[in-house]
């Protein structure tokens, strides 16, 4: 058996996940409401308040309890001295495998609410793309980028 990349993100990645998902949850309330208005307004078919309250239901239930959670379980990387791996998805689990001399930088970065949680997220950039490990702690954050920079330049220097 394959074996999985060593390291989850941060268990606050949770909450800004969340969190996150509330912000979505507070937009798809403002289109039921209007929805609703609108039912009330034109005479439309009650039915169209059982829809709008049922999607908000199971937006709450799928999108604030039970998504984040899966996608915490499946999210994983880990930083060996040839290759980073990271592991992600939801339902479909795609593994990656970002060789260090493809690595041309890599970024970290923080919104206000992973500065709450003193969370980063960090970026590895490569010519093709931009990978992200999101909701790592700052201090771990700080490491990996030090030593993903030194990894690369040794990988860089042996080619």
């Amino acid at each position: 058996m394959i074996s999985q990349p060593k390291y989850h993100i941060s268990k606050k990645g949770l909450n800004v996940w969340r969190i996150h998902a509330v912000f979505e949850f507070l937009i798809l309330l403002l289109f039921a409401a209007a929805v609703s208005v609108l039912t009330f307004f034109f005479d439309w078919p009650e039915w169209i308040y059982a829809i709008c309250l049922g999607v908000l239901i199971a937006d709450v239930f799928f999108g604030i309890y039970l998504f984040p959670k899966i996608r915490w379980n499946h999210w994983r990387y880990e930083v060996r001295e040839q290759e980073i791996e990271i592991q992600q998805g939801l339902f479909i689990i795609k593994r990656t495998l970002v060789p260090m001399v493809r690595v041309q930088h890599v970024d970290t970065s923080q919104g206000p609410i992973l500065k709450h949680y003193c969370l980063a997220s960090m970026s590895i950039s490569t010519a093709a793309t931009i990978h992200t490990i999101p909701a790592i702690t700052e201090q771990e954050a700080d490491q990996l980028r030090v030593r993903i920079s030194e990894l690369a330049r040794v990988a860089e220097d042996d080619v």
